[in-house]
């Protein structure tokens, strides 16, 4: 299998960056994209709306429906799947790519932030998989994959910010226990995390973790659950090794993303 063509991808967090990327290559292969996010008006502090990127998925030769999700909200959720299924007919592959961030200390995290980054990154990716499993297990080749870090314990990855590390990793342990528990049913369940970092000139284009994702999402589901798996490591295994086309300054020095030793 080498396309997603007629597949159905639930995308969380796809109105924009990451998410709209990996749904923009799922749609040059003319697959269905269900752009489950909270941008429903612009914002001008933030680019894109769950409208603007189904403009976008159509122009690219996709299908999309655009509903406007708070994952942190179960009727939300529940009744997004639904429409999705009623539009589409089921649901092929989960993309949990919604997050929160607060890089802050102990001290500098308000329990407001401490909350919101808990309740979307480890209870709405918990949530989202399980609302969609019972699509899922219908499914041809089905794959569940999270926006999440490979799990390291040194400490050095939670000192800076103890609450992010720790809502991160909640995201990344869903990846553990699902594996394990869905492997039976052939549900693939794995993570991705990219190579990023603070400077534009330092940073790679959200594209990289997008055909990272198709590369992934193509193989059979069997062979790749349970994998904590690198953007770059996935492309080179597909025999990619170009990565200026990736970067927004060819040839600068990268930033590594967080987690990554």
């Amino acid at each position: 299998m080498s396309t997603l063509a007629g597949k159905t991808l639930f995308i969380t967090g796809a109105s924009r960056g990451i998410g709209l990327a990996i749904a923009l290559r799922a749609a040059r292969d003319g697959a269905n994209i269900v752009i489950a996010a909270k941008s429903g008006v612009p914002n001008p502090k933030l680019p894109g709306t769950i409208h603007s990127a189904a403009a976008e998925v159509e122009a690219a030769g996709g299908k999309a429906l655009a509903l406007k999700v708070d994952i942190r909200e179960e009727d939300q959720v529940d009744a997004a799947v639904a429409q999705a299924v009623e539009r589409f007919g089921g649901i092929d592959i989960v993309v949990n790519n919604a997050s929160a961030i607060w890089l802050a200390g102990t001290a500098g995290t308000p329990m407001k932030r401490f909350d919101l980054m808990h309740q979307v990154n480890t209870r709405g990716t918990f949530m989202v998989t399980q609302a969609c499993l019972p699509h899922l297990q219908k499914a041809a080749n089905p794959h569940v994959l999270m926006l999440a870090p490979p799990p390291n314990l040194d400490a050095k990855w939670f000192a800076p910010h103890t609450a992010y590390t720790i809502a991160k990793y909640g995201m990344s342990l869903c990846v553990l226990g699902m594996s394990a528990e869905l492997a039976a049913q052939g549900i693939a369940t794995a993570a991705i995390a990219m190579i990023d970092g603070v400077k534009p000139e330092q940073c790679r284009r959200p594209e990289i973790v997008a055909d990272a994702a198709h590369a992934l999402l193509v193989q059979p589901a069997r062979q790749c659950t349970g994998r904590f798996a690198i953007d770059e490591e996935v492309l080179r295994e597909a025999g990619v090794h170009d990565f200026d086309r990736y970067a927004y300054q060819p040839g600068a020095a990268l930033l590594p993303d967080l987690f990554l030793d």
